[in-house]
């Protein structure tokens, strides 16, 4: 196991964390941006799992938030605002009416304080940052740590831990998209994605959810017993019209399963299986992925990946019924996210 630095355009780091296996991932301390993840197919072929810009200076702007650390709330909160202990919160509105996963200096922007770190059977990085109070708007002094952990096991660990001195709305996840492919060789259309849930959150016109719960059976929201990403980007359902012929969808855990989430790439064999103590996770299929990006392997198209961002649901914050998104003052924010990279050698 080793874990390598490169200065990246002068101002950044780059950390090449591999293991025993030769498996690697290397994450950015700007954005904590995860930019790619070496694993292999069932012939051994090490290939590059993630979606990532083939020049570093794109991602100063990362409309798409490749791979990054998103927060304070990843999601869309509605009318950019929310209502908190009887005050009323104004957030910047980057998604047309909307704020958008932190806004455009949230912590994807951020040039996060790095320690690295090696254990008998892991070695991983410590991130952390300082938001201050009304930093996006949001209220209190908060302290962030992310911890990365990539084991001999091809198991990343994402564990988030943070606290406040007043209430405040908090939603952590990482954005990677993956596609099992490796390298990109293909969309993400034939993963088989098994997901364990019943209930899926509807969407209105603007991407904001409506606070209506719907069931998946009978539906192309029904990952329950596995069914290929291509199903949701054929049917011409409302749901899907709405995400641009895809999935943007909040997925309620039944935590009933082993495991939350499982996506398995037929023709290479790869498999990602997702363990999280997260109570849901919105599916994105980059379904408005701009056709001009120059991504490390090929160029951008709709559907070249798909996102398991693993987080509580901020429509909480205007709707009831719903996983709270508030973290209360001197409370600890801890949540942790697994994905496990193997091989389905059949």
């Amino acid at each position: 196991m080793n874990i390598e630095k490169q200065t990246i355009l002068e101002k950044w780091i780059e950390y090449t964390l591999t293991n025993d296996n030769g498996m690697s991932i290397s994450v950015l301390n700007f954005g904590g941006i995860i930019t790619k993840i070496m694993v292999p197919d069932r012939k051994g072929n090490l290939e590059n799992v993630v979606l990532g810009y083939k020049n570093h200076t794109d991602y100063e702007r990362n409309p798409h938030f490749f791979g990054a650390l998103v927060g304070r709330v990843a999601g869309r909160i509605q009318g950019a605002s929310f209502e908190l202990n009887g005050q009323t919160y104004s957030l910047e509105a980057n998604d047309g009416e909307n704020h958008l996963h932190g806004g455009t200096s949230g912590f994807h922007q951020v040039i996060w304080q790095v320690e690295s770190f090696q254990l008998k059977n892991a070695l991983g990085l410590k991130l952390s940052h300082q938001s201050a109070d009304r930093d996006g708007g949001y209220p209190g002094n908060l302290d962030v740590e992310v911890i990365y952990t990539w084991n001999n096991s091809n198991e990343l660990s994402i564990d988030y831990r943070a606290n406040s001195d007043q209430d405040t709305p908090l939603a952590l996840t990482n954005h990677s998209y993956f596609n099992l492919s490796g390298d990109l060789k293909a969309t993400v259309q034939n993963h088989q994605v098994t997901i364990d849930s019943d209930y899926f959150v509807e969407l209105d016109e603007q991407l904001i959810p409506t606070g209506e719960k719907l069931p998946v059976s009978g539906s192309t929201f029904d990952f329950r017993s596995g069914q290929k990403l291509r199903a949701g980007f054929q049917d011409t359902a409302a749901q899907h019209n709405i995400a641009d012929h895809g999935y943007d969808h909040y997925f309620i855990f039944n935590n009933k399963a082993g495991v939350n989430a499982v996506a398995i790439d037929e023709e290479s064999g790869r498999t990602l299986t997702i363990k999280t103590d997260q109570p849901g996770m919105v599916l994105y299929t980059a379904n408005s992925l701009s056709n001009n990006l120059e991504l490390r392997e090929a160029a951008s198209r709709n559907h070249l990946g798909v996102c398991f961002e693993t987080q509580a649901p901020p429509a909480s914050l205007h709707h009831t019924g719903f996983p709270d998104v508030i973290l209360p003052a001197g409370t600890e924010y801890n949540k942790r996210t697994v994905f496990s990279f193997g091989v389905d050698k059949k």
